[in-house]
């Protein structure tokens, strides 16, 4: 089993909602030798300081860089045995606007933390997917999918070296940056929330629900695999009735590059898809795979994971438990 205890980790895009509740969780819980918070944000840097202090004897560094920047890379990951990358241009209508820069950051800055990562021996690193990366209709999804191509396969250039990779991937995650429930609670002071279509479905998972999924999946992961968790779906609309109550709802449209319905696991993907536990494991095709198999049972033929098709939808009142379990500005309007 993997210990955490002693080891160098480093998390790239750290000081992000993922990134700041994974220092969080790491520190109290899993005493590792370092742990490196690695973005380009020199104020979020100095303000996750304050919560986090670096310099002896705590056990924490932070590394200005980008990772589009292989050099920087390179340096900050010397002697780390684990890596985490969570840096990514997330937000859809930017990566519609600003293709470039959405491929620079989540396609080349995933090969070039795969290349660091090969050339420091690093043992494990574990990169951050999304729903959108399943079928994607949107440039966000698309550059997050070769993101993930980029790690399952990229392990034939590890070779015979220690360095494995895997990713996760997982849905929305409740409060983060770009979160509908903040929105929902502002608009409803003035008696009206706009929704995009009434019948739209989304996979919610919480930002510690996250962490810890990534935390269980480092431990587990033998290289290749992308690793899903079971989640709960929401119906927009529940969404409202929990957030503003009430209100008028405005019907506006479904944006370009913007889904119905979420998919975690497709139905080409179920051909090398697992059951185990409270997750699923989508095993790379041969020649990539690297595991030694696991104990779970495939999963039926047909099957689909999709927010409108899974057994598990949230009542109102779970919203708001979930809602206010994270804490922060939005979990103290929702009643």
């Amino acid at each position: 089993m993997f210990d955490w205890a002693g080891k160098n980790v480093l998390v790239t895009g750290g000081t992000g909602s993922f990134g700041r509740k994974f220092v969080e969780i790491l520190l109290a819980e899993y005493q590792p030798n370092k742990l490196i918070v690695f973005s380009r944000d020199e104020l979020k840097q100095h303000e996750m300081r304050q919560v986090f202090p670096d310099g002896e004897p705590s056990p924490m560094r932070y590394f200005l860089g980008d990772v589009r920047d292989t050099d920087r890379l390179r340096r900050a990951m010397n002697d780390v045995d684990v890596v985490v990358h969570a840096a990514a241009l997330k937000q859809v209508p930017a990566c519609e606007y600003n293709p470039i820069e959405a491929v620079l950051t989540n396609v080349m800055g995933a090969k070039n933390v795969i290349e660091a990562a090969l050339d420091s021996k690093v043992q494990r690193v574990m990169a951050l997917s999304t729903d959108k990366a399943v079928n994607p209709v949107n440039l966000y999804g698309a550059t997050k999918l070769v993101a993930e191509k980029l790690f399952t396969q990229g392990n034939a250039y590890s070779g015979k070296g220690p360095t494995r990779f895997s990713c996760v991937r997982y849905g929305n995650v409740v409060g983060s940056r770009g979160s509908v429930v903040p929105l929902f609670l502002k608009q409803r002071q003035n008696g009206r929330v706009s929704v995009t279509d009434p019948r739209m479905s989304r996979f919610w998972i919480t930002v510690e629900q996250g962490a810890r999924f990534v935390i269980r999946c480092v431990e587990q992961m033998q290289g290749g695999e992308v690793f899903v968790p079971r989640l709960p779906s929401t119906g927009i609309m529940d969404v409202v009735a929990m957030a503003a109550p009430g209100c008028n709802v405005d019907f506006i449209g479904i944006r370009p590059g913007e889904k119905l319905h979420e998919v975690l696991i497709s139905e080409d993907e179920a051909r090398q898809t697992m059951e185990v536990d409270e997750m699923f494991i989508i095993k790379p095709p041969p020649p990539w795979y690297f595991g030694n198999g696991w104990p779970g049972r495939p999963v039926e033929a047909g099957f689909w994971y999709g927010s409108n098709n899974n057994r598990d939808y949230l009542t109102v009142d779970q919203i708001r438990t979930m809602i206010e379990s994270c804490g922060g500005p939005e979990a103290a309007g929702v009643r």
